[in-house]
């Protein structure tokens, strides 16, 4: 069963029988999506609800809800409530009075939709199962989201109207995973390397690579793939390739580490207060040698004027798509794509092998010292416009707020996205809490650094004494120059112990080629979002004589 077959069973009601529709054209290029969706199925769509909790009104329900320390189950049936039928709960889809259900539960959001972050998008969800969207969305299945949706339960959906909304098909063909991965959520598939596994690999195996999905895995074919080009302007124009067609650009390799934005987040929401988000260990960040074309080969042969940039954006979308048929997409401006010495490229390897389904196959574009949101998989179109990308990932997340911002008073519309990233490292062996063996009076560390934008790390410093001291790590590095230089650094250290010692903390912290270094305490950068996050890596360990 399809994505877009999933939507259509969450709007049968009467007798539980599917309806049948002309199929949703789920791949149009970028600026029809929102449209197409709204004027062929109007409220048929299902919208996410809840994604980001934002606004008073979020804040007041959790304030109350939170006192309640009881595990929720969103959704069961309750027999303090009445009993709605489908046809009724689906009358009330105005702003006057916007209901949707979740299992059995029937919930009046209506005070919900000014604190939508998505804006008027979850109009579309008026009177229907938010279901199907969070089966997809598989964070919001937590604790404080459920709390969130039973403060705004009024009743219960009749058992005659409550649909099965097993999504064992829509997941049926994802990947095999190797099972070495450190699982963060199973629907979307995201996961972690394990740390000792980071360290073992200065290009790490391609079944290991962190693993960071929005979204269902796509079902494409590498011999009838075609990527769209889309010139807008005066006089729009539009462009098509097969891979095929692609290898007549030169190929080139590069070798880059990718990176989420999140990456140790975890470290952030429990060290300063909880924040939004995937909660990332240090393993959100893989190395690889990535092989294709440049972009900006391919966009010079198409016309794009390399003098004429500014203001200008990248727009990539992919084939995967949400619940409502809108697909994947991010942007980068045009200068990124067109300067010379640009080394962005349209990737079909990994490794030396075809890209593997979760990274992208077969097509996807590399954005080295970008997060890993940039480099979009799974590729599909480009599109040169004066617009910015228009989905909710770009408009909506992957942009920093200073440490001050709240839901309530965040402006996603005037703070920048993020294009690049600061210098951070970690120690991956040993980690915190594990027992260490010393050797000949000797612990030997190891771990990792990375600096965005093309900086090269140029030292790794280790404390054992909490700052007072510090020793420099032992580098191996990618040759590539700074500004050009895009792989991670790994470093080791052998640190002496005394017998005495029973227990060691480590610090550590990376200087860059830009000389930033980073910063001391997770307080002064700590963000809504959780991102960027690079103060000092600290982790304890027992000493074993």
């Amino acid at each position: 069963m399809s994505l877009k077959t999933l939507l259509f069973r969450a709007i049968s009601r009467e007798n539980k029988k599917i309806l049948n529709f002309t199929p949703l054209l789920v791949r149009n290029h970028y600026e029809d999506h929102k449209n197409d969706v709204r004027n062929k199925f109007g409220k048929t769509a299902i919208v996410l609800f809840g994604s980001v909790l934002v606004g008073s009104a979020v804040k007041e329900k959790l304030s109350e809800t939170d006192k309640k320390e009881e595990l929720i189950e969103a959704g069961i049936k309750r027999t303090d409530l009445p009993t709605y039928r489908a046809d009724e709960v689906s009358k009330h889809s105005t702003k006057s009075s916007f209901w949707v259900t979740y299992k059995h539960g029937v919930y009046d959001v209506t005070s919900f939709l000014p604190s939508h972050p998505g804006g008027e998008q979850i109009l579309n969800a008026g009177g229907y199962s938010i279901e199907p969207f969070w089966n997809v969305y598989g964070m919001h299945k937590t604790q404080e989201v459920y709390r969130l949706l039973e403060s705004y339960r009024i009743g219960n959906l009749h058992d005659e109207d409550v649909l099965d909304h097993s999504d064992d098909e829509l997941w049926a063909k994802e990947p095999f995973r190797d099972d070495r991965l450190l699982v963060k959520t199973a629907k979307p598939f995201n996961a972690e390397i394990p740390p000792k596994e980071q360290v073992q690999h200065f290009d790490t195996p391609n079944e290991l690579f962190y693993v960071r999905q929005h979204m269902p895995v796509p079902e494409l074919d590498a011999k009838c793939h075609k990527m769209k080009i889309y010139l807008k302007g005066a006089k729009n124009k539009e462009f098509e390739f097969t891979l095929k067609e692609l290898e007549k650009f030169k190929t080139v390799s590069i070798r880059a580490a990718l990176m989420c934005a999140g990456n140790r987040r975890s470290e952030m929401n429990k060290q300063v207060k909880p924040v939004k988000g995937l909660s990332w260990a240090g393993g959100a960040i893989s190395n690889a040698v990535w092989t294709g074309v440049r972009l900006r080969d391919v966009l010079l042969h198409c016309g794009v004027d390399p003098e004429d940039t500014d203001g200008k954006h990248v727009i990539f979308t992919g084939a995967d798509m949400d619940a409502t048929g809108v697909n994947f997409s991010t942007s980068i401006p045009l200068h990124f794509a067109v300067d010379p010495r640009a080394d962005i490229i349209l990737a079909t390897k990994m490794n030396g092998e075809p890209l593997p389904l979760d990274h992208g196959y077969p097509l996807r574009v590399i954005v080295p010292g970008a997060p890993a949101v940039r480099s979009v998989k799974w590729l599909e179109s480009i599109t040169i416009s004066k617009d910015e990308s228009p989905s909710h990932w770009h408009q909506k997340d992957y942009r920093s707020f200073n440490p001050t911002k709240t839901w309530e008073t965040a402006d996603f519309s005037t703070a920048p996205p993020v294009y690049s990233l600061p210098v951070t490292s970690a120690l991956c062996d040993p980690l915190e809490g594990d027992t260490v063996a010393v050797k000949e009076g000797i612990v030997t560390l190891k771990g990792y650094a990375y600096s965005g934008g093309g900086a090269k790390v140029l030292r790794v410093d280790v404390s054992t004494d909490q700052g007072k001291t510090w020793s420099e790590a032992e580098l191996q590095s990618d040759p590539a120059p700074p500004r050009q230089h895009y792989s991670w650094t790994l470093w080791s250290l052998k640190v002496p112990v005394q017998r005495s010692v029973n227990q060691m903390e480590v610090w550590v912290k990376a200087t860059d080629s830009n000389f930033n270094t980073q910063p001391e305490r997770f307080e002064d950068i700590w963000n809504i979002r959780g991102i960027l996050s690079n103060a000092y890596h600290r982790v304890k360990f027992c000493l074993q004589h």
